[in-house]
């Protein structure tokens, strides 16, 4: 199974792009979504950023995340 992940830009060259969350930083393409510009949320699924988010829908996304890893913490 895969997911889509929402990262924060911060860094572009060209296509090419640094996005991070909480302090882990992975490399990205912008094909779909050139107009991508440090500072902006995208959705990130296998490397490529597929949509731009906006910041509030793309901390709750974060959240839920969060809070499904912390469940699955939990019952290890």
């Amino acid at each position: 199974m895969c997911l889509a992940v929402p990262l924060k830009v911060v860094e572009k060259n060209g296509s090419d792009a640094v996005a991070e969350v909480d302090g882990i930083k992975r490399k990205v393409r912008l094909d779909f979504v050139p107009e991508a510009c440090p500072g902006d949320y995208v959705m990130v699924h296998a490397g490529f950023a597929i949509e731009r988010l906006d910041p509030k829908q793309a901390e709750e996304n974060l959240a839920a995340i969060r809070e499904v890893a912390d469940a699955v913490a939990g019952l290890e």
